[in-house]
């Protein structure tokens, strides 16, 4: 689908293209507090699945780093948003007039490998946008931690600009690919979160319900939730925040279409054509107003930093529109929560 192609060209998040260097110095960056009763811990994993080669690498197995939140015992310190590395290569890559490590500060509310508290949790795995990593969805991810969910964020190798793994950065070989190499990553991408699934369930670390898993994902991840949830049925229920259908998907349960204005220009042909398919509980909803990027961390950042005024209009329309980047999150925040509690955690 073309289309997709030309959102990851024109991403403006903070892992995207180089932007305008910013002059002021940068203020204290945060991500809004999440709500919920329960404090959130964070542990991040390194995988390899020994049984696949890697599509983008097929000399190697397939690897993949998976953040992991979870209502926790409130001990231990506060993790890195970003590594170091991976922000340095953010600021030198948007030419931001920011030391190198700024990004790796930005505030989140979890602590690193805290226990975990004891009860039985339900499971949502979530998947980022093309070119995204995983860290571009911890808004979301540490709102339902706090709400009682594990929560676990893919970083699918390969499909991200700059992801640390043990061995060093990698970049989005997917991205600069001729053609359209994304139906085949969105098929990939589904066995992927089957590998995570089964590896957390066998993890002690958590005691994950394996009736009560859900999905989400934003733009290629959305497009992943649907095509894992074909393939998966462990996963009871699904949201697709802005992301097209790949192929001849049906589904027999709840699913959340959640669209952009950007999104409904470049995509609803696909939503159109797959709709009927979906035979469960579902609905779609137009978030009005907002961009293709609403949903994730870089909208918050990018207005804590005052980048808006640098970035050419239409990227700004098309990424994130003109709601106030706190309510988007808010609704974001509240839309996915209600639906997995309603779908997939009872």
């Amino acid at each position: 689908m073309k289309s997709l192609m030309v959102l990851v060209a024109v991403i403006a998040g903070l892992l995207g293209v180089p932007a305008a260097a910013s002059a002021a110095p940068a203020p204290a960056l945060s991500l809004p507090a999440p709500e919920g009763p329960f404090p959130i811990g964070l542990r991040t994993l390194h995988l390899t699945d020994q049984r696949r080669a890697d599509l983008w690498a097929p000399e190697k197995r397939r690897e993949l780093m998976v953040n992991v939140w979870y209502p926790a015992v409130p001990i231990g310190r506060a993790p890195l948003y970003m590594t170091k590395a991976e922000s340095a290569a953010a600021v030198a890559g948007r030419k931001l007039d920011l030391p190198p490590d700024a990004l790796s500060k930005v505030r989140v509310h979890s602590r690193e490998n805290a226990p975990s508290l004891p009860g039985r949790r339900p499971l949502v795995v979530l998947s980022p946008g093309a070119g995204n990593n995983r860290i571009t969805l911890t808004s979301v991810a540490e709102h339902l931690a706090a709400q009682g969910f594990v929560v676990a964020g893919i970083d699918h190798a390969y499909e991200a600009w700059a992801t640390e793994f043990p061995d060093g950065l990698r970049q989005c070989v997917a991205c600069g690919l001729p053609g359209e190499p994304w139906p085949a990553a969105i098929a990939n991408r589904a066995v992927d979160t089957t590998f995570v699934v089964d590896t957390l369930l066998k993890d002690r670390r958590w005691s994950i319900d394996a009736t009560k898993i859900g999905m989400a994902g934003h733009s290629a991840g959305g497009s992943a939730t649907a095509a894992a949830m074909a393939a998966d049925r462990r996963i009871k229920a699904g949201v697709n925040v802005d992301g097209p259908f790949y192929g001849s998907v049906s589904l027999d349960r709840p699913f959340l279409l959640l669209t952009s204005p950007t999104g409904e220009k470049y995509f609803r042909a696909s939503w159109d054509e797959t709709w009927p398919r979906l035979t469960g509980p579902k609905r779609q909803d137009l978030v009005e107003n907002s961009g293709h990027s609403s949903v994730t961390d870089a909208a918050i950042l990018i207005d804590q930093l005052g980048l808006r005024p640098q970035l050419p209009p239409n990227e700004i329309e098309n990424q994130y529109g003109s709601i106030d980047s706190r309510k988007a999150l808010e609704f974001f925040r509240t839309e996915l929560t209600g639906f997995f509690k309603q779908w997939s955690a009872r």
